[in-house]
């Protein structure tokens, strides 16, 4: 199995300077919103039939998702690629300097199951705006969205620029043989460290989107009503298998009790009585996962559902209480329809639980206290935190989505996605002319050009008022000195004379 034509025909197409222009660019971007737009129902079918999505939550947390930041990045897109200036000392007064957004190349997108098509789509629109070709590999677990991403990619997007390659374990380990610029993966830190390693072979950098366990902490006085409404529609929607959905709750023991009854309520509003009869309530995406998921709960005492039905990957949404630390569903990942609640004394119990495990890809508080949600974002590390909601940051597109640690590598979403795919190249444009102003940097060094040097290089504490415009007036007479029989240049010259 070789894939190097198909790299190598990427590479070409770069190389011809096509993705270059913001118009080629517009183009593409144009075609993704074309892509979803024209094709929802067919979009929504096969995210029905991947994880039994429905048609609204296939519309809010991966259709519309995509749309708004192609658009974004169409509006933005002379902004972006803009050169940007940057400050200069006095050493560099005449000269020009700037940073331009250069495109990495060819880029290498691996997606994942549980947002088969958001997760293909996002960070191929960054790489579409920064001017880039790319090489897509859905996940092939979700084997509608992946036809889907196969049939329809090459109806919209430049054949020539885009590539889609469909298959498994074999395929993704023969692509990773290959050499790319850039490769964004998403995915689990098992599988992230093989990406890593493949990479490292070329030096080529990464972006790694994971999870890992993100944890809540409830305080008392808070509203549970509202808490509890927002906790399960982050962590039960698509049924759990979420890389930022709430992994567990910690909360004061005395509060449980309310917090389990409000669950409850929520979770029957939500999905009825039985979730199982509920077109609003997904699936899990196959039987090895379902099968992973049920083990996880086996130690723990059940409080809210359980249910199960292994001919349809269904497990109703439930709640474990009193949950220990060493419990088997506090190991790993969750990545299902499983809540643990572990009773903690405080917030300063669970802020030194949270730092005691890996790095979360989000936090989640609820409080009232803006001093306990000050103390959890000053005391703890994780890729994102929220207070008093969960999961709406990755709607955001101006904040940044991504890890830390074991949680993942580099982030993206809005500007961010366009960053990621970029190269910030630096560019100092200086004149042949006055080349006696360089004087003090070429040898035979003397102590009163070193003088000049420290003086002029070495960077002072910022002055406050009138004393701030010191530098300004120093500077002119810097460049007048070195004009005059006195400065440096006279030096230059009397050393020419006697030559």
């Amino acid at each position: 199995m070789d894939f190097s034509k198909t790299v190598k025909d990427l590479r070409q197409s770069f190389a011809s300077g096509k993705t270059r222009s913001n118009e080629w660019r517009t183009a593409q971007l144009k075609g993704v919103i074309k892509l979803i737009q024209e094709n929802e129902e067919v979009i929504s079918e096969a995210l029905y039939k991947d994880l039994h999505k429905n048609k609204a939550e296939a519309a809010i947390m991966e259709l519309i998702l995509c749309v708004n930041d192609a658009v974004n990045a169409i509006n933005s897109l002379d902004s972006w690629t803009k050169p940007e200036k940057v400050s200069k000392g006095a050493l560099y007064l005449m000269d020009n300097a700037y940073i331009i957004k250069e495109p990495l190349g060819v880029a290498l997108i691996i997606g994942a199951w549980n947002y088969p098509i958001q997760l293909i789509l996002l960070p191929l629109i960054g790489a579409i705006a920064a001017g880039n070709c790319a090489l897509i590999k859905p996940s092939e677990v979700s084997e509608a969205s992946a036809r889907f991403i196969e049939e329809y990619i090459p109806k919209y997007l430049d054949k020539d620029c885009f590539k889609v390659i469909n298959g498994g374990v074999a395929e993704t380990t023969a692509i990773l043989e290959q050499r790319f610029d850039t490769i964004f993966y998403t995915g689990n830190s098992q599988v992230a460290k093989i990406v890593m390693a493949a990479a490292a072979k070329n030096l080529t950098p990464v972006i790694l989107e994971l999870g890992g366990k993100s944890p809540v902490y409830i305080d008392t006085k808070t509203d549970l009503a509202v808490v509890a409404r927002r906790l399960c529609w982050g962590k039960f929607c698509n049924a759990g298998q979420t890389c930022i959905a709430p992994d567990y709750v910690m909360c004061p023991k005395e509060i449980q009790d309310e917090l389990i009854e409000k669950i409850k309520a929520s979770v029957e509003e939500f999905y009825t009585a039985d979730p199982k009869t509920s077109d609003s309530y997904g699936r899990i995406v196959n039987n090895r996962h379902f099968t992973r998921i049920q083990r996880l709960k086996q130690g723990s005492t059940v409080a809210v559902g359980g249910e199960e039905d292994e001919k349809e990957n269904y497990i109703s949404p439930t709640v474990l209480r009193d949950v220990k630390l060493t419990d088997t569903v506090m190991q790993d990942e969750i990545f299902g329809p499983l809540l643990p609640i572990v009773p903690v004394k405080d917030h300063t119990e669970a802020i030194d639980i949270i730092n005691t495990r890996e790095k979360p890809l989000a936090l989640y508080v609820f409080t009232k206290n803006s001093k306990i949600s000050q103390e959890f974002c000053d005391r703890t590390s994780s890729g994102a935190i929220v207070v008093n909601d969960t999961v709406v940051h990755g709607g955001l597109p101006t904040l940044p989505f991504g890890g830390v640690g074991n949680s993942g590598l580099g982030s993206y979403h809005g500007k961010f996605s366009f960053n990621a795919f970029s190269h910030d190249k630096p560019v100092l444009e200086k004149s042949l002319a006055m080349d006696s102003v360089n004087n003090i940097r070429y040898p035979p060094y003397t102590d009163k050009k070193l003088g000049w040097v420290k003086w002029i290089m070495t960077k002072k504490p910022k002055k406050q008022g009138m004393l701030a415009f010191f530098p300004f007036v120093a500077i002119g007479v810097i460049f007048s000195f070195m004009f005059k029989v006195i400065g440096v240049g006279a030096e230059s010259i009397n050393t020419k004379k006697q030559l």
